[in-house]
């Protein structure tokens, strides 16, 4: 049975909520009318291609080659849809923001990342990053926070400790590490 790789769920954990809706939506096609307006905001904020790759899934195509020519994110993105429809036990773990060790050493590098490329070059934030933090802002808990948080450090504001109040250890934790690693 297939299952989503562990670098895969790094990326895809941000967009679980695409995710999982575009996979209730194949199962269910009463979801569809829920998801729309999420794949259009999607589109107008530069996600033409991975749309583009989605509305195919939820057309009933199945193919590996919706992954060819995609970046990194957008091939996690679809692959973890596939992997869901085939296996949908695979998805819990995109919901599950409680991280085992070692993924919890990727992740805030992973965000890290996308921060110093804005800091770099701040058109990355609107073609990149918003679409990220929109997705997790819809996740209750300590992705909701990390969303607000990541915003902030983006825009080089680090009055970010009433934020981190709300956030359980391991939310703290992946901050921390964030804020290592940008310093």
């Amino acid at each position: 049975m297939a299952k989503i790789p562990e670098k895969t769920i790094q990326i895809a954990m941000l967009h679980a909520p695409l995710i999982t809706g575009v996979v209730g939506a194949c199962q269910n096609k009463q979801f569809l009318t829920l998801l729309e307006p999420e794949l259009v905001k999607a589109e107008n904020n530069g996600w033409n291609e991975l749309i583009k790759r989605i509305r195919k899934i939820l057309s009933g195509d199945r193919k590996s080659n919706l992954l060819i020519g995609l970046d990194e994110e957008d091939a996690a993105i679809v692959l973890s849809i596939l992997v869901g429809l085939q296996n949908p036990n695979e998805l819990k773990k995109l919901n599950d923001f409680k991280q085992t060790e070692k993924q919890g050493k990727l992740a805030p590098s992973t965000l890290s990342k996308l921060i110093l490329s804005v800091h770099k070059d701040p058109s990355q934030k609107k073609l990149i990053v918003d679409p990220m933090l929109s997705q997790m802002n819809q996740v209750e808990g300590d992705m909701q926070s990390l969303s607000k948080i990541i915003n902030k450090l983006c825009n080089k504001d680090f009055e970010i400790d009433n934020i981190k109040l709300n956030m359980t250890e391991e939310g703290r934790k992946i901050v921390e590490q964030i804020l290592e690693d940008i310093s």
